[in-house]
């Protein structure tokens, strides 16, 4: 099987949906990876760390969606639709429900889409949104600092909610990224590591962000 991963195109969307983890675990079991150039720059991975776990690197989205399988984090924009054809599957965070446009054009090209928002376990968890939404929560209290900033008009004042949330470099680091207000981009959380060092690649689906662009909820 030929998985693709292209570059996200939606505007201020900076995660990737696969890890290097994710694509050794694909190349291991015998797939074969593309990996659109850049596609990984926003969460701070390189190129060369996808090709040292057997990724092949290509230069554009169309060669990426050439592949059977295409895995995404967020919807397709109206530039990805000519990409879609019958017998493709697609993964990624879909919310038809407010793309009424969008799930449209899925329908009338035959494409097989499966939203990231309803695969469900039988007992009715879903494993997919589950960690998203938990990131979103870690990332409310950060969030509410900023607009607690005097240049964004609040009074310059940290709220007893923001302390009590902790050192978020912390507590934020065991569950994906650590965003830095200062230097503008996402730091690589411990989570990144130990699934690096240890095989076990469950970040391979939509694990990185390089602002607070944590919005599956």
């Amino acid at each position: 099987m030929i998985v693709g991963v292209p570059r996200e195109v939606k505007k201020d969307e900076y995660r990737v949906a696969m890890v290097p983890a994710g694509v050794r675990q694909l190349t291991l079991a015998g797939h074969e990876v593309l990996l659109q150039a850049g596609a990984g720059m926003g969460s701070g991975v390189t190129d060369s760390e996808y090709e040292s776990e057997g990724a092949r690197i290509v230069g554009t989205a169309e060669e990426a969606w050439s592949a059977q399988v295409v895995v995404k984090v967020k919807e397709p924009v109206a530039e990805e639709y000519r990409y879609f054809r019958e017998g493709l599957v697609l993964y990624t965070f879909l919310h038809l429900a407010a793309a009424p446009e969008l799930a449209r054009v899925l329908m009338d090209s035959g494409i097989t889409a499966i939203g990231y928002e309803t695969v469900q376990e039988p007992d009715g968890l879903l494993p997919i949104l589950a960690p998203m939404s938990e990131v979103a929560g870690r990332m409310a209290v950060q969030a509410g600092a900023k607009y607690l900033e005097k240049e964004h008009g609040g009074r310059g004042i940290p709220s007893q909610a923001a302390q009590d949330g902790g050192d978020l470099r912390r507590t934020g680091g065991d569950t994906c990224f650590q965003s830095t207000q200062h230097t503008g981009r996402g730091e690589r959380g411990r989570s990144f590591d130990r699934g690096r060092a240890g095989d076990r690649g469950e970040g391979a689906m939509a694990c990185y962000a390089g602002h607070a662009q944590y919005n599956e909820n």
